[in-house]
């Protein structure tokens, strides 16, 4: 058996992947982002329900569509060391991006957002949150006083909603930690009874379930290993109670990442498994996460990792029928696919797809940029590399 040896690159040159990932995602943000901060978001941004429940879901999609938007945009905003054109960019999508916020969150625009609408908004304040911790230098310290203290009070409405005993309960705990970290009246329940729930719901070798039950799908990248993450970061400079799990966390998340790699197949396809697949790339959100972290297991380097993420960028966003004639993202996985939508996926659910290109946080100058990327483990093996054998943790 041939030993390991060099593999042909991926269609794009290293040099040149950086702009693609750019261009890529500032292609899905703009509408978004252009037209909530003109206020003409809800004016302009088509409501694709295929299940037929489009007025429920109209009252909660824009928020889902602004917080899943900035939870992956976010790091790129905060980044450093960028060329001129890349930071003329950048620079101008940060700007957007405050814009709207403020947009979000003044009663008199016609954008105004009331995160009480429906419990699907407790889901995208905390996504929302996400974005806001993950880009806090840009869209958060740079915000006016009064539109900082809004969105305090906006996040803190989502109270009202009582989670159901699975994933939901990291979003209540994300939302207060992230008003923990801002220094604005927080609550320690809801981030107790989540990661203790999470202990108990933890299955064995990197995975967790879903509530008591495990789930073939990718809700522990959509949500669990990022956000579990997230919460004890941004409480551990608050309150050191949680500080002893983060080494368990960190450790399973590692693994689920090496797991999530060698989904990838040596096309950018993987598995269509489970709920919300039409998050497309969003699928490798907890990879995504770990690379952003300089944190992948051994042997994973992080331009191998780039080649397996642009290879699913790739294969779920170039596709015809992603997009409809005006920008926006439509439902599916790989083209136009309505049928493949869940009664709660509706246009602002699609945007969790940028949470692929939480790399671009790394500056230009990072090995993730700066070398050639290697091929992946699937595309080794399938061609004929002897690697080591692959262990559970």
């Amino acid at each position: 058996m041939p030993s390991e040896s060099p593999i042909s690159p991926q269609p794009v040159p290293h040099q040149e992947d950086r702009p693609y990932w750019t261009g890529l995602l500032t292609k899905v943000c703009s509408p978004v982002l252009e037209n909530l901060s003109a206020g003409t978001l809800k004016a302009k941004m088509p409501v694709e329900c295929p299940t037929g429940k489009l007025e429920s879901r109209r009252a909660v999609t824009h928020l889902e569509a602004l917080g899943r938007t900035l939870s992956g945009l976010a790091p790129w905003l905060v980044c450093e060391g960028l060329s001129p054109a890349e930071e003329m960019q950048r620079a101008r999508f940060a700007d957007l991006a405050r814009k709207a916020l403020i947009q979000a969150v003044t009663p008199s625009s016609p954008d105004y957002l009331d995160f009480t609408a429906a419990a699907q908004n407790l889901v995208d304040a905390a996504f929302l949150a996400l974005g806001l911790a993950r880009g806090r230098a840009e869209l958060w310290t740079k915000l006016d006083a009064a539109t900082r203290e809004a969105l305090i009070s906006a996040l803190q409405s989502t109270r009202r909603f009582v989670p159901p005993k699975n994933n939901w309960l990291l979003f209540s705990a994300l939302v207060e930690a992230f008003l923990a970290s801002a220094g604005a009246e927080w609550k320690t329940e809801p981030i107790d009874l989540a990661l203790q729930s999470h202990e108990e719901w933890y299955k064995g070798d990197g995975t967790y379930g879903d509530g008591a039950q495990f789930h073939w799908d990718y809700y522990n990248s959509y949500v669990i290993h990022p956000m579990l993450l997230e919460v004890l970061d941004l409480v551990a400079p608050v309150d050191a109670r949680w500080n002893a799990l983060a080494e368990k966390v960190h450790t399973r998340a590692r693994r689920y990442a090496a797991v999530q790699e060698r989904m990838i197949s040596p096309d950018g396809s993987y598995p269509a498994l489970g709920r919300s697949i039409t998050y497309r790339c969003g699928a490798f959100h907890s990879l995504a996460t770990m690379a952003l972290r300089r944190d992948l297991p051994e042997p994973l380097t992080s331009p191998q990792v780039r080649s397996g993420l642009a290879a699913v960028i790739r294969r779920t966003l170039e596709v015809p029928e992603t997009f409809d004639e005006n920008g926006w993202l439509r439902v599916g996985l790989a083209g136009h696919q309505p049928k493949l939508a869940e009664p709660y996926i509706s246009t602002g659910s699609l945007y969790l797809c940028t949470c692929a290109f939480l790399p671009l946080g790394l500056p230009p100058a990072d090995d993730f940029w700066s070398k050639p990327a290697g091929p992946g483990t699937s595309a080794k093996i399938w061609s004929g590399v002897s690697l080591p054998a692959d262990h559970a943790i």
